[in-house]
Protein backbone atom coordinates (compact mmCIF):
# COMPACT_ATOMS: atom_id res chain seq x y z
CA UNK A 1 0.00 0.00 0.00
CA UNK A 2 2.81 2.39 0.85
CA UNK A 3 4.50 1.49 -2.44
CA UNK A 4 1.39 2.41 -4.43
CA UNK A 5 1.04 5.66 -2.54
CA UNK A 6 4.68 6.56 -3.04
CA UNK A 7 4.74 5.77 -6.73
CA UNK A 8 1.15 6.53 -7.72
CA UNK A 9 2.46 9.12 -10.16
CA UNK A 10 3.88 6.27 -12.25
CA UNK A 11 0.39 4.89 -12.97
CA UNK A 12 0.21 7.41 -15.81
CA UNK A 13 2.75 5.31 -17.73
CA UNK A 14 0.77 2.03 -18.07
CA UNK A 15 -2.52 3.93 -18.41
CA UNK A 16 -1.28 5.96 -21.36
CA UNK A 17 0.69 3.01 -22.74
CA UNK A 18 -2.46 0.91 -23.10
CA UNK A 19 -4.35 3.75 -24.82
CA UNK A 20 -1.44 4.44 -27.15
CA UNK A 21 -1.04 0.79 -28.18
CA UNK A 22 -4.76 0.51 -28.91
CA UNK A 23 -4.67 3.69 -30.99
CA UNK A 24 -1.52 2.59 -32.82
CA UNK A 25 -3.02 -0.81 -33.58
CA UNK A 26 -6.05 0.94 -35.06
CA UNK A 27 -4.08 3.26 -37.36
CA UNK A 28 -1.92 0.34 -38.49
CA UNK A 29 -4.77 -2.03 -39.28
CA UNK A 30 -7.27 0.30 -40.96
CA UNK A 31 -7.52 0.04 -44.72
CA UNK A 32 -6.57 3.43 -46.16
CA UNK A 33 -4.40 4.87 -48.91
CA UNK A 34 -0.97 5.81 -47.61
CA UNK A 35 0.88 8.85 -48.91
CA UNK A 36 4.47 7.90 -49.74
CA UNK A 37 7.08 10.12 -48.11
CA UNK A 38 10.35 10.45 -49.98
CA UNK A 39 13.24 12.87 -50.28
CA UNK A 40 15.90 12.74 -52.99
CA UNK A 41 18.62 12.60 -50.34
CA UNK A 42 17.14 9.32 -49.05
CA UNK A 43 18.42 7.62 -52.20
CA UNK A 44 22.00 8.58 -51.37
CA UNK A 45 21.94 7.20 -47.84
CA UNK A 46 23.36 3.65 -47.93
CA UNK A 47 21.80 0.70 -46.19
CA UNK A 48 23.89 -0.60 -43.28
CA UNK A 49 22.69 -3.65 -41.38
CA UNK A 50 25.02 -3.06 -38.42
CA UNK A 51 22.80 -0.22 -37.25
CA UNK A 52 20.26 -2.85 -36.21
CA UNK A 53 22.12 -3.05 -32.88
CA UNK A 54 21.51 0.54 -31.73
CA UNK A 55 18.04 0.38 -33.29
CA UNK A 56 17.03 -2.44 -30.95
CA UNK A 57 18.91 -0.87 -28.03
CA UNK A 58 16.30 1.89 -28.29
CA UNK A 59 13.86 -0.24 -26.30
CA UNK A 60 16.31 -0.63 -23.42
CA UNK A 61 17.35 3.03 -23.54
CA UNK A 62 13.78 4.36 -23.38
CA UNK A 63 12.72 1.88 -20.69
CA UNK A 64 15.80 2.54 -18.54
CA UNK A 65 15.41 6.32 -18.80
CA UNK A 66 11.72 6.29 -17.92
CA UNK A 67 12.36 3.83 -15.07
CA UNK A 68 15.09 6.05 -13.62
CA UNK A 69 12.99 9.20 -13.64
CA UNK A 70 9.93 7.33 -12.36
CA UNK A 71 11.40 5.27 -9.52
CA UNK A 72 14.93 6.48 -8.72
CA UNK A 73 15.01 10.21 -9.33
CA UNK A 74 13.20 12.05 -6.53
CA UNK A 75 12.48 15.14 -8.61
CA UNK A 76 8.89 14.60 -9.75
CA UNK A 77 8.94 17.72 -11.91
CA UNK A 78 11.65 16.16 -14.09
CA UNK A 79 9.59 12.98 -14.25
CA UNK A 80 6.50 14.82 -15.45
CA UNK A 81 8.50 16.86 -17.94
CA UNK A 82 9.77 13.65 -19.52
CA UNK A 83 6.49 11.74 -19.39
CA UNK A 84 4.43 14.65 -20.72
CA UNK A 85 6.95 15.23 -23.49
CA UNK A 86 6.71 11.58 -24.55
CA UNK A 87 2.93 11.64 -24.24
CA UNK A 88 2.46 14.82 -26.27
CA UNK A 89 4.76 13.65 -29.04
CA UNK A 90 3.25 10.18 -29.30
CA UNK A 91 -0.29 11.58 -29.24
CA UNK A 92 0.50 14.05 -32.03
CA UNK A 93 2.03 11.15 -33.98
CA UNK A 94 -1.27 9.23 -33.73
CA UNK A 95 -3.24 12.31 -34.81
CA UNK A 96 -0.95 12.87 -37.81
CA UNK A 97 -1.27 9.20 -38.77
CA UNK A 98 -5.07 9.48 -38.65
CA UNK A 99 -5.22 12.67 -40.69
CA UNK A 100 -2.34 11.92 -43.06
CA UNK A 101 -1.72 8.17 -43.43
CA UNK A 102 1.83 7.84 -44.68
CA UNK A 103 4.51 5.33 -45.54
CA UNK A 104 7.80 4.76 -47.34
CA UNK A 105 9.23 2.48 -50.03
CA UNK A 106 12.92 2.56 -49.15
CA UNK A 107 13.48 -0.96 -47.85
CA UNK A 108 16.01 -2.92 -49.92
CA UNK A 109 15.96 -6.59 -50.86
CA UNK A 110 18.04 -8.36 -48.23
CA UNK A 111 20.70 -10.89 -49.15
CA UNK A 112 23.03 -12.87 -46.94
CA UNK A 113 22.53 -14.77 -43.71
CA UNK A 114 24.61 -12.89 -41.16
CA UNK A 115 23.12 -12.33 -37.72
CA UNK A 116 22.69 -8.63 -38.51
CA UNK A 117 20.81 -9.32 -41.74
CA UNK A 118 18.61 -11.83 -39.95
CA UNK A 119 17.82 -9.22 -37.30
CA UNK A 120 16.86 -6.73 -40.01
CA UNK A 121 14.66 -9.36 -41.66
CA UNK A 122 12.92 -9.86 -38.33
CA UNK A 123 12.46 -6.11 -37.95
CA UNK A 124 10.97 -5.77 -41.42
CA UNK A 125 8.64 -8.67 -40.63
CA UNK A 126 7.22 -7.24 -37.41
CA UNK A 127 7.25 -3.54 -38.31
CA UNK A 128 5.36 -2.20 -41.31
CA UNK A 129 6.75 0.69 -43.40
CA UNK A 130 3.59 2.71 -42.74
CA UNK A 131 2.74 5.56 -40.35
CA UNK A 132 6.33 6.68 -40.10
CA UNK A 133 6.01 10.47 -39.76
CA UNK A 134 7.32 11.78 -37.46
CA UNK A 135 9.68 9.06 -36.31
CA UNK A 136 8.72 8.00 -32.79
CA UNK A 137 12.04 6.18 -32.58
CA UNK A 138 13.79 9.53 -33.04
CA UNK A 139 11.34 11.61 -31.02
CA UNK A 140 11.46 9.42 -27.91
CA UNK A 141 15.25 9.15 -28.15
CA UNK A 142 15.74 12.92 -28.25
CA UNK A 143 13.16 13.46 -25.49
CA UNK A 144 15.01 11.05 -23.20
CA UNK A 145 18.37 12.61 -24.07
CA UNK A 146 17.02 16.05 -23.15
CA UNK A 147 15.86 14.71 -19.78
CA UNK A 148 19.24 13.09 -19.16
CA UNK A 149 21.23 16.17 -20.24
CA UNK A 150 19.23 18.47 -17.94
CA UNK A 151 19.39 16.17 -14.91
CA UNK A 152 22.16 16.89 -12.40
CA UNK A 153 21.69 14.00 -9.99
CA UNK A 154 23.63 11.23 -11.71
CA UNK A 155 26.46 9.66 -9.72
CA UNK A 156 28.70 9.80 -12.77
CA UNK A 157 27.67 13.28 -13.91
CA UNK A 158 29.67 13.35 -17.13
CA UNK A 159 29.71 9.69 -18.13
CA UNK A 160 25.95 9.15 -18.24
CA UNK A 161 25.07 12.16 -20.45
CA UNK A 162 27.97 11.39 -22.80
CA UNK A 163 26.93 7.73 -23.09
CA UNK A 164 23.30 8.76 -23.64
CA UNK A 165 24.36 11.25 -26.30
CA UNK A 166 26.44 8.68 -28.19
CA UNK A 167 23.76 5.99 -28.04
CA UNK A 168 21.06 8.52 -28.92
CA UNK A 169 22.99 9.66 -31.98
CA UNK A 170 23.47 6.06 -33.15
CA UNK A 171 19.77 5.33 -32.66
CA UNK A 172 18.76 8.35 -34.72
CA UNK A 173 21.19 7.37 -37.48
CA UNK A 174 19.95 3.78 -37.40
CA UNK A 175 16.47 4.84 -38.49
CA UNK A 176 17.74 6.10 -41.85
CA UNK A 177 20.60 3.63 -42.42
CA UNK A 178 18.20 0.71 -41.90
CA UNK A 179 15.73 2.36 -44.29
CA UNK A 180 13.09 2.44 -41.58
CA UNK A 181 12.50 6.16 -42.03
CA UNK A 182 13.07 8.96 -44.48
CA UNK A 183 15.13 11.97 -43.53
CA UNK A 184 11.91 13.98 -43.38
CA UNK A 185 10.65 11.70 -40.59
CA UNK A 186 13.77 12.49 -38.58
CA UNK A 187 13.49 16.23 -39.16
CA UNK A 188 9.80 16.13 -38.22
CA UNK A 189 10.62 14.35 -34.97
CA UNK A 190 13.29 16.91 -34.06
CA UNK A 191 10.90 19.79 -34.78
CA UNK A 192 8.34 18.12 -32.53
CA UNK A 193 11.01 17.82 -29.83
CA UNK A 194 11.71 21.55 -30.09
CA UNK A 195 7.99 22.25 -29.63
CA UNK A 196 7.77 20.03 -26.53
CA UNK A 197 10.97 21.53 -25.11
CA UNK A 198 9.61 25.06 -25.49
CA UNK A 199 6.34 23.99 -23.88
CA UNK A 200 7.69 21.99 -20.93
CA UNK A 201 11.24 23.14 -20.23
CA UNK A 202 11.68 26.65 -21.63
CA UNK A 203 9.21 28.53 -19.37
CA UNK A 204 11.44 27.83 -16.37
CA UNK A 205 14.52 29.12 -18.17
CA UNK A 206 12.70 32.31 -19.23
CA UNK A 207 11.41 32.86 -15.72
CA UNK A 208 14.89 32.51 -14.23
CA UNK A 209 16.26 35.17 -16.59
CA UNK A 210 13.66 37.75 -15.60
CA UNK A 211 14.96 40.34 -13.09
CA UNK A 212 13.43 40.35 -9.65
CA UNK A 213 10.63 42.87 -9.20
CA UNK A 214 11.11 45.60 -6.64
CA UNK A 215 8.03 46.59 -4.74
CA UNK A 216 7.62 50.27 -4.01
Amino acid sequence: MNFLKKYRHTLAIPAYGILYLLAFQYVEQRSVRHHIIHMKIDDYIPFCEYFIVPYFLWFIFIAATVFYFAFINKNKKEYWQLVLSLGIGMTLFIIISLIFPNGQELRPSLSGDSIFIEMVRYLYKIDTPTNIFPSIHVFNTVACCIAVFRHRGFRFKRLVPIAAGILGTLIVLSTIFLKQHTLLDVVGAVVLNVFCYQLLYKPKAVQEKQPARVRV
